[in-house]
Order: structure tokens, then C-alpha cells, then sequence
């Protein structure tokens, strides 16, 4: 894994799932069982005492998720996070909480309505999560005109949103796809279309993804439906359908988060749904390309993980500083090498192309004219249709 901690519970932790044979990122997110029993934020928390910088000019405590910063492996620290603290002489209190947005918020849901501090100056929810924060009035609005690498290099992509059309309540920090996954070893005629992974040499060796919006968009691109249009309930309950018959089936074998990424490690699933970047590390973790990432020929779902504040965030002007900081293109193209989600900063793929040329060239970093194409962004729900939509998802897989 890329992350130590000299804790004699965080290594026991850590050796158990490696006896298990658990991933990187799995070791990560299962960190959360030692910052339960080591007290809130003591497992995650990156700039102590030692760190760099002398904390004249504030802290700022962010929330984000596990493997979504430049990390060391052999310094054990966070390269581009202490050039800033060294830089800015902000202390930056760094937790590795987010392991999905609903447990996230609502861990904070109480603080956020009665407008108490949450812990946090910043965190980094997906937009599909923000946009209810921002219906509730529990963000605080950015000041753009502080944040002025922000209005400079943001990229067309992710410049707008429906609930934020000038991005005052969330600054995009990465970007990333739904699409296609298949084991080009245990399956190598491979998969292009949703409906390839129907095929019956695929039965019960299919995983889907519990976060509704990204299974039911791309069964509903192949469908002929415009995601970011006025789709409404025929156009769910038939993406629906398709879903319930490959579940109920045994076509799928598994719907899962993250650790869809252990049943393609195991070869318990040879092909199914997937997110870009696990893809990447999984491929990076063993040394060669097993799995393929495929943008499906109907297209792929583009999900946006952006910055927000909570209304009782403490030291507004350092996360403007912060966030300023990681739209400047070098530090930003550090970033993507590591995390090799979509990079939302123009010229960042300028000064990669200066550390990592071939890395500098892959359309899943740096969506080429014809990537954009084929990427698409889920309108926003309502409250009332989030609601009943994902109750209906949740009783397809048995919940």
C-alpha cells in the first residue's frame, strides 16, 4: 500500500488485510475500523506538529476521499500538500473520511441543518450529493474573485452545473467515468456494449454498481436516452427493468461499491461496470494491463467530485487559498499521476507531458475532442424523485 503509519494498531490493521489479500484501496477504506477505535480524524489526519509550514496563517481542516491526493510512499507524507503548507504557512488538517457520500453526510447532517461546525473548512462530496446541500442552503458561496486560477483554468467540462451554473457553491476537484470493465485474461473476447455483458458466457461472472445513477445511466445511454435532458419515470423504470431481469437471472453475480474491485482481483467477475480509476490502480498494482476500462459505443457517465463549504467552516479565506492552489497546472497535473482521474485544470496535461508524457496522453486523464463526446452528465434529480427512485434501485438488489 502507499500509506504507513507507525501505529502498532494501524499495522496490525493493515497486515490483516493483506492476510486477506484486500487491495491498496480496500486497506484504505478499511482504515475507517482504526479511526473508529482510535477517535475521530487521529487515523487520517496528515499535518501534526511536524509538519511543514508554521501554521501563522490558519488551518484548514479538509475531508476527502481515500486515494484522491498525491501520496509518498516512502516519505509517508503528501508531496503537494506540504509544498502549500510549506508555501502558504497554513496548517492543512487532512482526513481521509469520505468512503461514500451518504455515510459522509450523514455522519454531518445534524451539525450542517443546525449550522454547526461539521469538523470541517472543506470537504469534497460528488455533485449528485452537493446538489441537495445546496437545495438546503448549508453551503457557503465561494468567492471567485479570490480563487483567480480557479476562473482562469477550469475546464469546459465541468464549468457548469444544473444546481450550480457558475459554480459558486462547488469548485470541481476531479472528474472521472462510469463505463465498462472486462479481465482481458479469463475474458478476452471482451466487452464494448452494455448489452455485451448479457452475453451468456458472462452468466453469474457480471457486477453492477450499487450507486444507481451510474448503472442506471448507461444501461439508459444504450438505450437511446438523453441523460441530461427531462428523462422521467418510463425512461427509469425501463433501465430499471433491465437491471431487475440480469439480477434476478443470475446473470450479475454482484452489486457493489467499491469492493467490485476485490471480485476482479479474485476472478470472481470477469466483466461488468466500473469506474475509471480504480481501473487504472488496478492495472498499476499489478504491473500490467489485466483489466481494460472501455467508454461503451452509446457513451459513458461522467461523475464530479467538487470542493465545498459547510456555513460554519472557520478559515474561509485559506480554503480559497487552498483550493486556488490545486488549479495551478503543475500542481495539478502531480495530482493526476497519481490519482489518473479526469483533471478538471487546463494545462495540466501541458506539464505533465514535461514528468509523464505517455501518462499525458491517455483520454481518461484528458478527454480528447472525440472522448468528450462520448461522456455524458445525469441530470440532477429532484429531492422527491432521489427519493423514490433510489428506494426502487435499493428493492431490486434485495434491500
Amino acid at each position: 500500500m502507499r500509506r504507513h503509519s507507525p501505529d502498532p494498531l494501524i499495522h496490525e490493521l493493515v497486515q490483516r488485510a493483506r492476510a486477506t489479500q484486500l487491495n491498496r484501496r480496500q486497506v484504505l477504506r478499511g482504515a475507517g475500523l482504526g479511526a473508529a477505535l482510535l477517535g475521530a480524524g487521529s487515523l487520517a489526519a496528515c499535518a501534526g506538529p511536524s509538519g511543514p509550514g508554521d501554521g501563522s496563517g490558519g488551518t484548514v481542516r479538509w475531508a476527502n476521499w481515500t486515494y484522491y491526493l498525491d501520496y509518498d510512499e516512502e516519505t509517508g507524507d503528501w508531496p503537494s500538500l506540504n509544498a502549500f503548507m510549506e508555501r502558504s504557512n497554513i496548517r492543512v488538517e487532512y482526513f481521509e473520511d469520505i468512503d461514500d457520500n451518504k455515510t459522509f453526510i450523514a455522519k454531518i447532517k445534524d451539525q450542517l441543518k443546525l449550522e454547526q461546525d461539521t469538523g470541517y473548512d472543506v470537504f469534497v462530496p460528488s455533485d449528485t450529493t452537493t446538489v441537495r446541500l445546496v437545495e438546503q442552503n448549508q453551503l457557503l458561496e465561494f468567492d471567485r474573485s479570490l480563487m483567480p486560477n480557479v476562473d482562469a483554468n477550469m475546464i469546459d467540462m465541468v464549468t457548469h452545473a444544473s444546481f450550480d451554473p457558475d459554480r459558486i457553491w462547488s469548485i470541481p476537484y476531479q472528474a472521472g467515468m462510469t463505463g465498462l470493465v472486462y479481465n482481458t485474461q479469463l475474458y478476452p473476447k471482451g466487452v464494448q456494449s452494455v448489452s455485451d455483458l448479457w452475453a451468456p458466457d458472462l452468466a453469474g461472472k457480471v457486477n453492477l454498481l450499487t450507486e444507481q445513477d451510474d448503472t442506471l445511466a448507461l444501461i439508459m445511454l444504450e438505450q437511446g436516452v438523453d441523460i441530461e435532458s427531462n428523462w422521467g419515470d418510463t425512461e427509469f423504470e425501463a433501465a430499471l427493468d433491465v437491471a431487475r431481469e440480469q439480477i434476478d437471472s443470475g446473470q450479475v453475480l454482484t452489486v457493489k461499491g467499491n469492493s467490485y474491485t476485490q471480485d476482479l482481483e479474485q476472478g470472481n467477475v470477469w466483466a461488468g461496470m466500473a469506474w475509471s480509476g480504480d481501473i487504472a490502480i488496478l492495472n498499476e498494482e499489478a504491473g500490467e494491463e489485466i483489466w481494460k476500462f472501455v467508454v461503451p459505443e452509446a457513451g459513458a457517465s461522467v461523475f464530479i467530485d467538487s470542493f465545498s463549504m459547510p456555513l460554519a467552516a472557520k478559515s474561509v479565506d485559506q480554503v480559497h487559498e487552498l483550493i486556488d492552489y490545486y488549479y495551478e497546472p503543475e500542481v495539478a497535473a502531480e495530482v493526476a499521476e497519481y490519482v489518473q482521474y479526469v483533471c478538471p485544470v487546463a494545462g495540466a496535461q501541458e506539464a505533465m507531458a514535461k514528468t509523464n508524457p505517455e501518462l499525458a496522453e491517455n483520454p481518461l486523464i484528458f478527454p480528447d475532442a472525440d472522448m468528450s463526446k462520448r461522456i455524458f452528465d445525469m441530470r440532477s434529480l429532484s429531492a422527491e424523485e432521489d427519493n423514490r427512485y433510489t428506494q426502487a434501485y435499493q428493492k431490486i438488489l434485495g434491500n
